[in-house]
């Protein structure tokens, strides 16, 4: 009767041990399973849209606002990722030269940047034309007489205090005014400044009637803001230009879908100066680049193929 009692409990110590073995088996099992499934669940769950990242110069220009917001707008829209990258416009086309900036919304061809276009032609081109009828050239407010001609300052360089009021140093203009200066040996200092300092200028000169002589061009508000004449006899210097959209070579292959939107792109100068003139009332550049797109759908659609 003992010996049975004895069996009987070995038995049902091994049934125990049994039991608990299998239990860790079943947990190993499960366990085993879920870190199978977990990778792949993490996996899906990563996937991007694009990888693409567009990288835009932008001057300091009030040109250069508008369609480079546009059409950051409209490339958000299309999936990419848009970085803008502010810088003077030698640095610009340096940077487009390089690679490491893909577009710039606002090339004066062929006068004003045709020098980097010749300088960097075997890693940049010309994609689309923006706007045409880019005027240019020295400008003077209506209420100073006998002046109309670029020879006529010749003897009345004293009536602008010898100076012609500028933009900054490596753009086209500047070059571009200083031989100007030399070729009609004329008795001015060229002040080279940014365009909101050249403006300021513009502004306390015009308040009293002063006479100031400085660079303008269209589109800009200058010329709803104030009455101005471009003065004439520059055409071998400042040609009516057209502003083109100009990028990097490779992009045609980076981003294929792009490239056709700015190759498609074209905007009407009116339409950028209203943008310009509705920022310096204190508007923001996203929300009027955002309107303008919600507004105009047919061309959008039209320039990017969808």
């Amino acid at each position: 009767m003992e010996k049975r009692w004895i069996i009987l409990i070995a038995v049902i110590a091994l049934l125990g041990i049994m039991a608990v073995a299998m239990a860790g088996c079943g947990i190993d099992e499960e366990t085993d399973e879920t870190d199978e499934a977990a990778p792949a669940e993490e996996e899906e769950g990563t996937e991007e849209d694009r990888d693409e990242t567009i990288r835009f110069g932008v001057t300091n220009w009030t040109s250069t606002i508008p369609p480079t917001y546009i059409a950051k707008e409209i490339l958000e829209d299309m999936g990419y990722t848009v970085e803008l990258q502010e810088a003077d416009a030698g640095a610009v086309y340096t940077g487009l030269s390089r690679g490491d900036l893909d577009v710039f919304m606002d090339a004066w061809l062929p006068d004003m940047h045709e020098n980097y276009m010749n300088q960097y032609e075997d890693t940049i081109e010309s994609v689309s034309v923006s706007y045409e009828e880019g005027e240019l050239g020295w400008v003077i407010p209506d209420y100073v007489e006998g002046v109309e001609t670029i020879e006529d300052l010749k003897g009345q360089e004293d009536l602008f205090d010898n100076r012609i009021y500028g933009i900054e140093e490596g753009a086209g203009m500047t070059e571009t005014s200083r031989e100007m200066i030399q070729s009609f040996d004329l008795d001015l200092d060229y002040v080279a400044s940014s365009e909101s300092g050249m403006l300021s200028e513009v502004q306390r000169h015009v308040s009293s009637e002063e006479p100031i002589l400085f660079l303008g061009w269209r589109p800009h508000p200058m010329f709803v803001e104030y009455d101005l004449t471009v003065l004439e006899g520059d055409e071998d210097y400042f040609a009516t230009s057209e502003v083109h959209v100009v990028a990097n070579k490779d992009l045609a292959e980076k981003a294929p879908e792009a490239y056709e939107f700015f190759s498609n792109w074209s905007i009407e100068v009116d339409e950028v100066e209203e943008m310009i003139a509705e920022i310096e009332d204190g508007g923001d550049e996203e929300d009027l680049a955002r309107q303008w797109v919600d507004e105009n759908e047919d061309r959008v659609r039209e320039m990017t193929g969808q």
